[in-house]
């Protein structure tokens, strides 16, 4: 009973006490602390307390007789905070004790607390305290991995929760041990990261997927090189478009260039300016071009008619793809008598071909006569003459306009239509081959006609590495050595045994010249013609050269990956690497590779395994240290606690660079990467970890205790859509360096369609790329600022019915700071279910439950709270009634005898009569969460600063942040510096 009258009271309280006793007494010395807690403090002790808190009996676990001295008192600092609170609140004593200490009494106790307190605090002024070498929390693990890899992929989420300190967060070496359990787990993130390892020509880099196999590195080059094509501008109708937004420029002798304009409307600058040139030329042509110019002509000149012109630029395009169709090349299939035309060098010939044609035209169309329909822009003059121009306009037609800028799908083009399959579709990149493994470049146009010249090496890197990682030449020879022996029979015969798909050998260099030179000896007994005896040579010399070049490329690339290696232990270090670091790890690869006859790829993932599972990784090392000195961080200390403050993550390219510098413990310096980082997208770290831990939503996209069968709109999606919300604010007061108190008053919130929907807004059209809006004057929906936000209604209500308790606990509990103790065992429950409270509404049966004298005490401090949010239904959507049908009870009287109604009342209630406790409590919470460790009594002198700052800095969210940063407690850490020496046995791989 006593216990939980102790670790009641409010934090806010003992700074407000000792704030003022900062004001109004004198400092005391050691001698004289001493002195009088001996003489006054231990009789009072033993008068008041020691017959339920002493040597006989502990109730609550709390034995006040083992404090004899002004430093253990020190040293039970926390005990004592609540203790001061305790008997300034007249709580302890409780009331129903026999003897109550005389109002001088307790005024004596009181003040030697604070002034030991203060005395402590002012001795120790700018402690950084006890920091402790710490594994990374599993959201830093995951935030690191993604920032080093640059795909998320999450490796911790079968880890189990991580435990929070007495502040609420994760991030601290109080809760953050290791066991051997948990060390298999890394050991297996670990691993799970080095299967999306990819070894490039140039470097190493990893797939947002596993690639174990060659399927999943077939996937990772063909997407990439997919989601480059469908980047590129190739919609015709928009350079047209772009083009008469030229024209009205020069007609209104604007000095805007076509690089402008293309820049403008997303083009190519290369392409508009070769569509320029022909719709702009005044010279001789026919045919298509000719019609081109006359729509291109009849445009409407004025340019505010962007949308007539739009259309009549979509007419354009579509004349050029009908004309396009009508007169593209077409080509036989190759065949030899035993062989098949599904044989891959047929297959490539047509291809070959194919991509020849892609700016070329049939000419036989042009000359098919009045015997076939044809388009009347097709027909020929019977003017020689006029035929040659025709020709020539219909050649340049093309070349401008190809029959397609690249080619994605490919289907089996040597089948017969009607024998095609469905599957045929979605064979991205293929070389159109059955049944075999194989890619075929096709675009050709787009390389020449739009892509820039870095762009063109984009794209040709990107080919070269669908080769180098997918072994993809080899795995399609392989391909042709299974069909020519299976659907073609072609290699039936006992001179080609030798060249099969299982022999290793088969794929030498001597093993295809020797298959090259039977095969065609065949292919000419068999009646081969000349084109199809080139087809066969030009197979083998392309498969063959491309075999050798991805063989030479990989030798190559070794040392590349070996510093590329080193590189990401730098980064995965957060530093740079001593010289005998990269020389153990560069000899624990080659050990790999000579004494344990590991592959190349084995030897650099069992390596990076090593990197993760080093301590200089999966450890926060530099902010702890050894023995009771004090020291200044270093640059790369300081740069990994300010990322991990504000990212939760790893250092990025530019921080470490002005670390390498010496340069970021200037306080200009400081202060501009700071302002920076925060503004950087990975700043959602910060929201979701501190704000998320802060205002407990952190593990709401896990949250499944609404009934879905009473609540449907309860989707996963709608969940989400709630854990966003309160991201996106706190991310929007931090990079507006909005005032805090926006968390409690703020009439604007962010919604996407889902949740506008959820909290009855109209529809908008004014949604971002990411479907998200800021909605201003919110208050109009009943929401703004987080205190309406569906997310905390939701979590903190039992399914089926609303919780005044649940709710009021997270205002006073998280907002205000308050601690509040557990229930006793016996308090009975309220009915789970709205619908079956009879009579009376939720608030009226809540005030039945506090007439337990075991509940009132609590309940009183926090049920009002709760109830100003009863116009708000368990999945935080607005209401009139709650689900059994009777009207809801916004108005609600709070402890200090205050009555107000709903939302608003709460609000002003929050800002004009707690607000001391809401910023005393979000200082707190800040501070501890930025050192990573709790409070001591030195950190109050902090806590006043910043109190102070926010005051002068017009309650600035970034006020805080500078002033934690720039404090004796961010910038030092207890050591000698030589913790690191101690554990550099560990780093070894």
């Amino acid at each position: 009973m006593i216990y939980q009258c102790i670790t009641a009271v409010p934090v806010f309280l003992f700074a407000f006490l000792l704030a003022l006793s900062a004001t109004n007494a004198t400092e005391p010395d050691e001698v004289t602390l001493q002195r009088d807690f001996s003489e006054t403090v231990v009789p009072l002790l033993k008068s008041y307390c020691l017959d339920c808190h002493g040597t006989d009996l502990q109730e609550a676990q709390l034995d006040l007789s083992v404090y004899t001295s002004t430093q253990s008192v020190a040293n039970g600092h926390r005990t004592w905070e609540i203790i001061l609170e305790r008997i300034s609140a007249s709580e302890m004593p409780p009331e129903n004790a026999e003897r109550q200490p005389q109002a001088e009494e307790r005024k004596a106790i009181v003040d030697w607390i604070r002034a030991a307190r203060e005395f402590e605090a002012l001795r120790h002024a700018g402690d950084p305290g006890p920091v402790l070498a710490r594994r990374l929390s599993n959201e830093e693990y995951n935030y690191s991995i993604r920032d080093l890899t640059g795909v998320d992929i999450r490796p911790t989420k079968t880890f189990p929760v991580d435990p929070a300190n007495e502040a609420g967060f994760d991030n601290s070496g109080e809760s953050l041990a290791m066991s051997p359990a948990l060390l298999h787990k890394y050991l297996g993130a670990a691993r799970h990261v080095v299967e999306h390892l990819v070894l490039k020509p140039d470097g190493i880099a990893f797939a947002s997927h596993p690639v174990v196999t060659n399927t999943d590195r077939d996937k990772y080059c063909v997407k990439r090189i997919i989601q480059f094509y469908e980047r590129q501008p190739t919609d015709i109708d928009n350079y047209f478009l772009a083009a008469w937004e030229f024209d009205h420029r020069q007609q209104q002798h604007s000095d805007a260039s076509l690089a402008d304009v293309a820049a403008a409307h997303g083009v190519s600058e290369k392409y508009l300016t070769i569509i320029w040139s022909l719709l702009d030329d005044e010279g001789t042509a026919c045919g298509p071009i000719t019609t081109l110019r006359t729509m291109w002509r009849g445009l409407s000149r004025d340019p505010e008619q962007v949308e007539a012109a739009r259309a009549d630029c979509n007419a354009m395009r579509e004349l050029v793809v009908r004309v396009r169709k009508l007169i593209a090349p077409t080509y036989p299939n190759l065949n030899i008598n035993g062989s098949s035309p599904g044989s891959q060098p047929f297959v490539l010939w047509k291809n070959r071909q194919y991509v020849a044609s892609r700016r070329q035209f049939n000419r036989e169309v042009l000359y098919a006569g009045d015997d076939r329909p044809v388009d009347e822009l097709l027909r020929m003059p019977d003017d020689e003459k006029q035929r040659i121009v025709h020709e020539a306009s219909f050649a340049r037609f093309c070349l401008v306009f190809p029959s397609t800028f690249y080619i994605s799908e490919r289907g089996r083009d040597y089948v017969d239509e009607s024998k095609k399959q469905e599957g045929e579709k979605g064979r991205l990149l293929s070389a159109g081959f059955h049944s075999m493994m194989g890619y075929f470049r096709d675009d050709a146009p787009l390389y020449h006609l739009i892509l820039d010249e870095a762009s063109q090496q984009e794209i040709d890197r990107l080919w070269q590495e669908l080769d180098f990682v997918a072994s993809a030449p080899m795995r399609q020879y392989s391909g042709f050595l299974w069909y020519e022996r299976t659907d073609s029979n072609f290699l039936r015969e006992p001179q080609f045994d030798f060249a099969r798909a299982e022999n290793k050998n088969a794929l030498s260099e001597p093993m295809i010249e020797q298959l090259k030179t039977i095969y065609l000896e065949k292919a000419v007994r068999n009646g081969g013609g000349s084109v199809e005896i080139e087809a066969i040579k030009h197979y083998f010399r392309e498969i063959n050269e491309q075999i050798r070049w991805v063989e030479q490329a990989r030798l190559a690339a070794e040392p590349i990956h070996v510093e590329a290696l080193l590189a990401f232990s730098e980064r995965a270090y957060r530093r740079a690497l001593l010289p005998a670091e990269r020389d153990e790890l560069v000899s624990y690869y080659r050990s790999l590779r000579e004494e344990h006859e590991l592959s190349h790829t084995e030897a650099i993932q069992d390596t990076i395994v090593s990197v993760l599972m080093s301590p200089m990784f999966c450890y926060r090392l530099d902010v702890a240290g050894a023995g009771n000195g004090q020291r200044a961080l270093t640059d790369f200390e300081l740069m990994s606690r300010l990322s991990y403050f504000f990212w939760s993550s790893t250092p990025d390219e530019e921080l470490m660079n002005v670390a390498a510098a010496g340069e970021l413990h200037q306080p200009e310096v400081l202060i501009a990467q700071t302002r920076r980082m925060l503004q950087d997208d990975r700043v959602r770290g910060f929201a979701t970890e501190f704000g998320g831990n802060w205002l407990d939503f952190r593990r709401f996209e896990e949250h499944n205790a609404v009934d879905r069968k009473r609540f449907p709109q309860f989707t996963d999606e709608l969940r989400q859509a709630m854990f966003e919300e309160p991201v996106r604010f706190f991310i929007d007061v931090v990079q507006q360096d909005r005032s805090v108190f926006e968390f409690l008053n703020a009439d604007h919130t962010f919604v996407n369609a889902l949740l506008a929907k959820h909290y009855g807004m109209p529809a908008d059209s004014s949604f971002n790329d990411d479907g998200w809006v800021r909605v201003d004057n919110a208050s109009q929906f009943n929401r703004g600022g987080v205190l309406p936000m569906s997310v905390f209604l939701t979590k903190n209500a039992p399914g089926l019915r609303t919780s005044p308790v649940k709710r009021g606990y997270w205002v006073v509990r998280r907002l205000l700071g308050e601690r509040i103790p557990p229930p006793p065992p016996d308090v009975p429950d309220l009915p789970a279910d709205e619908t079956k409270l009879g009579d009376l509404t939720l608030g009226e049966t809540l005030a039945l439950h506090r007439d337990h004298a075991s509940c009132a005490g609590c309940h009183d401090r926090f049920d009002s709270f709760g109830l100003a949010f009863e116009g708000y239904g368990p999945v935080g959507e607005r209401r009139d009634q709650d689900l059994g049908g009777r009207p809801v009870n916004i108005t609600t009287i709070f402890p200090d005898g205050q009555e107000s109604s709903g939302l608003d009342g709460l609000r002003n209630y929050l800002s004009k009569h707690r607000r001391d406790e809401y910023l005393d409590n979000l200082c707190r919470k800040l501070l501890s969460y930025s050192l990573g460790r709790s409070l001591i009594l030195s950190d109050e002198l902090l806590i006043r600063d910043m109190r102070e700052n926010l005051e002068t800095g017009d309650y600035r969210f970034r006020t805080l942040i500078e002033t934690i940063v720039t404090s004796p407690q961010f910038l030092n850490k207890r050591g000698s510096g030589h913790f690191v020496e101690q554990i550099s046995d560990l780093s070894k791989p």
